[in-house]
C-alpha cells in the first residue's frame, strides 16, 4: 500500500450511482461530503482530478425520463441539462472550501488527435500550477458516435495516463472486487489486492444493475488494465462514504487495489 499512501496526483472517478438517489435526482449529502474530502486532500498537498459521471442521469431526471435514455439524441439532451446542474453544484460546493474548479469535456478525437492531446496535457499542467481541481466528463452533448469510450471508467484511466497520475481511484456502489457475486453467494469475499489482471480475474466481473449508470465491474477492470499498462495502480472502492478516502490514503485496507503491470 506504500504506492497508494505516497500518491500525490490522484484521479478520482465518481459514478452516477454515487452521485444520485434511486430517483435520479442529485444526492446532495454525498456531493457535499465528497467535495469536503477532496478539498481537504487538495489542502494536504495532493493534486486532485475528478472524473464525474452523472450528467445524463441527472439530466434525464430533470427532463422527466424514467430511466437512462438509449438514443443518442436523448442522451445529448439529458447531458446538456445535467452537466449544467452538476457543474453548478461542484462550483458552489468546492468554492465553499476555497477551491477553484475547471470543467474539461472530452471527446474521442481530443484524446486521439496528437495536437489536441498535447494541448490537453499542457492545459492540465497549467491548471495544476494554479491549484485548480479539474472536473472531467465526456462531452456527451456533441458526441454522435459511441459517447467517447462508452463509459467514464475507461475515460478516467485515459485521463490518469494523460496527466501522469500516481493513482486512479474508482468510487462505485460496491466495496470492491469479490470472488463471486455477493448478492448471490453468501461465501463471496472481497479480494484486497490483485497483483495481475489475468483472464480468471477478469471473469469475476459481472454486469451493471444500475438504471442510470453505465458499465459495471467489467469496465472498472478494463480501466484498471489501461491504467496498469501505464504504471498506475487502481483502487476500486465503495463511494458511499467519501471519508473512506482518508483511510485508503493512510494505508488502510479499503476496496480492491489492482497493481500496475510489471515492466
Amino acid at each position: 500500500m506504500n504506492t497508494v499512501k505516497e500518491a500525490k496526483r490522484i484521479v478520482i472517478k465518481v459514478g452516477t450511482s454515487t452521485l444520485t438517489h434511486h430517483t435520479g435526482k442529485t444526492n446532495i449529502r454525498k456531493m457535499e461530503k465528497l467535495t469536503s474530502v477532496l478539498s481537504d486532500l487538495q489542502n494536504s498537498g495532493r493534486e486532485i482530478v475528478l472524473v464525474s459521471s452523472g450528467a445524463i442521469g441527472v439530466g434525464a431526471s430533470k427532463l422527466g425520463m424514467k430511466k437512462k435514455p438509449k438514443e443518442t439524441d436523448e442522451k445529448q439532451a439529458a447531458a446538456t441539462v445535467g452537466q449544467c446542474e452538476l457543474m453548478f453544484m461542484y462550483d458552489k460546493l468546492f468554492s465553499e472550501y476555497g477551491h477553484v474548479v475547471g470543467q474539461v469535456l472530452l471527446t474521442r478525437s481530443d484524446i486521439e488527435d496528437p495536437e489536441r492531446n498535447v494541448n490537453l496535457t499542457n492545459n492540465f499542467e497549467k491548471l495544476f500550477l494554479y491549484g485548480v481541481i479539474p472536473i472531467i466528463n465526456e462531452n456527451d452533448s456533441v458526441a454522435v458516435d459511441e459517447i467517447v469510450y462508452g463509459d467514464n471508467d475507461s475515460l478516467s484511466a485515459i485521463v490518469a495516463k494523460l496527466v501522469n497520475a500516481d493513482l486512479l481511484v474508482i468510487l462505485t456502489d460496491i466495496d470492491g472486487l469479490f470472488t463471486s457475486n455477493p448478492q448471490e453467494d453468501e461465501n463471496a469475499h472481497i479480494i484486497p489486492v490483485v497483483e495481475e489482471l489475468t483472464e480468471d480475474i477478469m471473469a469475476l466481473a459481472g454486469p451493471s444493475v444500475s438504471k442510470l449508470g453505465t458499465g459495471g465491474m467489467v469496465t472498472k477492470l478494463q480501466a484498471a488494465k489501461i491504467a496498469g499498462e501505464a504504471g498506475i495502480d487502481t483502487v476500486i472502492m465503495n463511494g458511499s462514504d467519501p471519508t473512506d478516502l482518508y483511510k485508503l490514503l493512510d494505508g488502510r485496507q479499503i476496496g480492491t487495489v489492482i497493481k500496475a503491470s510489471k515492466k
